[in-house]
């Protein structure tokens, strides 16, 4: 068995002690400060490159983050464009005549999320998604969080771990696996249905049940505003011709529309599609501004830009504390402290989920029950792909114990590892819905916790009768 060093044992009760915390809804970003302080320590002796450590962690969480950021911070400056330009009431009229209740708005937002999300991946969706939807949702009284969940669990949740389409996650477990690639999609299909229905149900019983209480409504959310002088610009429109709105308006959807097409057409997939995505929303900005601003278009531009990066860093700013001490149970250990973990390891996170696996004995019911979980520790880095090829691994092994039930061991850790940490509970890993409605990333991945882990629960019931 791989032995475990004082760096996995501080890992993982920083990782209890960062759990507890957010259970009773404390901040958690000092605790990961002080994590990281001490894993740099144990593993340098010395103080001056434990205070170092700090501060490349969170330079390395920062380049992790960077392309979401940014894609986050142009769309809202696209959006704050198309608001004061009064071009918003009029793109999302069309949708205003199909969705008319919360429940509509929750389904509908959620398949429309995920359909794009499997040709696409899901940051790129939430940002096509979430611009125009948002505000539908809230005009029928869906309030801004509902919309982020179904985008998270539809798109990050769903697609992603299945990701049928585009099969980057099902090729990295199949090859771990020693499978084709098609047994681990096959194999999926049944679970990813058990999983998605009793998640994304769970989630809306939840929501409609809080709605009721009146814990959750639109009134209730506030607009974040990073300029407390917006508030008043907000209300003020510039004085457009109802035909100007209109092209505009019009322009918009077909702009994005031919970047799906782009998308299809040259087989642009992740930091490609989100890079599109981004360019034509600046594109969109510089259009609106000029035409809406006249004279005063260029110096708009510029504002624009400063309230979208202004929006990403407030948005930001807390996550990147708790991303820094997560990286390190992955790649960015090595990266930030160099190479003193023992040979042999496959980063901290991956070596407690196979410590993890070493220690029981297999049968179905407990090497499913095991695999589940081991993809959750796994998927703990906020990254969900990074576990992938171990859980793979161990499905091999526990299969050959078994006698059977090889692609099905495989898609359920896929699924635990990419739910996880893709994903749906992991704050910087719900970033993009979560900014782009405008919610607390912390508040989310919370409401998220209780239907994905019955989601997990009985998903993984079912794969013991499968195998």
């Amino acid at each position: 068995m791989f032995e475990l060093t004082s760096l996995h044992w501080i890992f993982t009760s920083f990782i209890l002690l960062i759990i507890l915390t957010m259970t009773m809804r404390r901040d958690t970003s000092l605790i990961c400060i002080i994590g990281i302080f001490l894993m740099g320590y144990v593993a340098t002796g010395t103080l001056n490159q434990a205070v170092i450590g700090i501060f490349n962690s969170f330079v390395y969480a920062i380049n992790e983050l960077s392309g979401t950021i940014l894609i986050i911070s142009l769309i809202v400056a696209m959006s704050k464009a198309l608001l004061h330009a009064g071009v918003n009431e009029i793109m999302v009229e069309p949708f205003v005549r199909i969705i008319r209740t919360p429940g509509m708005a929750y389904w509908l937002i959620g398949l429309f999320m995920m359909i794009i999300s499997f040709f696409f991946w899901p940051s790129p969706a939430a940002a096509l998604m979430g611009a125009v939807l948002l505000p539908v949702s809230r005009r029928v009284g869906l309030p801004a969080m509902g919309v982020a969940v179904a985008m998270n669990l539809f798109g990050h949740g769903i697609a992603l771990s299945g990701d049928l389409v585009i099969q980057g996650a099902p090729k990295l477990t199949a090859a771990a696996a020693g499978i084709p690639v098609q047994e681990v999609v096959s194999a999926s299909i049944p679970l990813l249905i058990v999983m998605g229905v009793v998640t994304v149900s769970a989630a809306y019983w939840l929501l409609k049940r809080d709605m009721a209480l009146g814990k959750l409504t639109v009134e209730n959310e506030t607009v974040v505003v990073s300029d407390p002088n917006e508030q008043e610009d907000l209300l003020i429109h510039t004085s457009l011709s109802a035909k100007t709105k209109g092209w505009i308006a019009a322009m918009v959807p077909i702009l994005f529309g031919l970047d799906v097409a782009a998308l299809y057409a040259f087989n642009l997939r992740g930091s490609d599609a989100t890079a599109l995505i981004g360019g034509t929303s600046i594109f969109i900005m510089i259009i609106i501004s000029l035409v809406a601003h006249r004279n005063n278009g260029i110096e708009k531009t510029t504002f624009y830009l400063l309230e979208g990066l202004k929006f990403g860093i407030t948005v930001f700013g807390p996550i990147i504390p708790i991303a820094a001490f997560f990286y390190l149970g992955d790649s960015g250990f090595t990266s930030i402290f160099g190479k003193i973990l023992p040979l042999g390891s496959q980063g901290l996170v991956n070596d407690l989920g196979l410590a993890m696996a070493q220690m029981v004995s297999i049968s179905p019911t407990i090497g499913a029950f095991t695999i589940m979980i081991v993809g959750i520790i796994t998927g703990l880095d906020g990254s969900g792909f990074s576990g992938i090829s171990l859980v793979g691994s161990l499905a091999k092994l526990f299969s050959v114990s078994i006698g059977s039930g090889i692609g099905t061991l495989t898609a359920l850790g896929q699924i635990a590892a990419v739910f996880t940490g893709g994903g749906t509970l992991i704050p910087w890993s719900v970033i993009a819905a979560a900014a782009i409605c405008n919610v607390s990333p912390f508040e989310l991945a919370r409401r998220n916790l209780l239907p994905v882990m019955i989601g997990l629960f009985v998903t993984t019931i079912v794969a013991i009768f499968l195998i």
